[in-house]
């Protein structure tokens, strides 16, 4: 008799086995496309679901708690030094970052890959935020309700209130992020 996986296990296996981006979102320019056929995902303010609980000791060693930015609009960024995409928008992500500071926290989950190798990257690519190593993927099966990650890289956008609503699969372009963090900011400081 043949057992059947969780359906959170055969998400990972996708996700860690799968191929760094989707090939989704070809336009690498700084015109907005908030599309479907971009791989961006939204959730409307009540469809939402409180985020995944994300915390644990960053590349450098300190401690991080996304529940500590709740009031805050926060971007997590599912990424790996190993794949293309994720190499292509990271200084993307870090001017996005260093402009929305301080009223917008980012965070990166580095996937796939040692933590060694991971900080080696941020630490080259002078990233201005925090990531945590989650060489096993269990993070990322935090993720799974509503908007799973089956791609890398994702972008996830939090509301204030620390529901997930906006996923982007594949590379995020400058104008399509921010677009998608002021829309989620003019939702109002306190959310439903």
């Amino acid at each position: 008799m043949m057992r059947r996986l969780p359906a959170w296990v055969a998400l990972l296996a996708l996700l860690l086995l799968g191929s760094c981006g989707l090939g989704g979102q070809t336009d690498k320019t700084d015109d907005a496309d908030t599309s479907a056929a971009a791989g961006i995902a939204r959730l409307a303010i009540e469809d939402r679901v409180p985020g995944p609980d994300v915390s644990g000791r960053d590349l450098e060693g300190g401690d991080v708690d996304i529940s500590d930015w709740r009031g805050k609009v926060v971007v997590i960024n599912v990424w790996g030094s190993w794949c293309p995409p994720c190499r292509e928008e990271t200084p993307i992500l870090n001017r996005v970052a260093t402009e929305t500071s301080p009223d917008v926290e980012f965070l990166g989950i580095a996937i796939r890959e040692s933590a060694s190798t991971s900080l080696a990257f941020a630490r080259k690519e002078e990233v201005p935020y925090p990531s945590i190593s989650d060489s096993s993927g269990s993070l990322l099966t935090r993720f799974a309700d509503p908007l799973p990650a089956v791609a890398v890289p994702t972008t996830y956008v939090l509301d204030r209130g620390g529901r997930v609503a906006v996923r982007v699969l594949d590379q995020v372009t400058y104008s399509t992020l921010t677009a998608l963090i002021e829309d989620v900011q003019a939702e109002g400081r306190d959310g439903p």
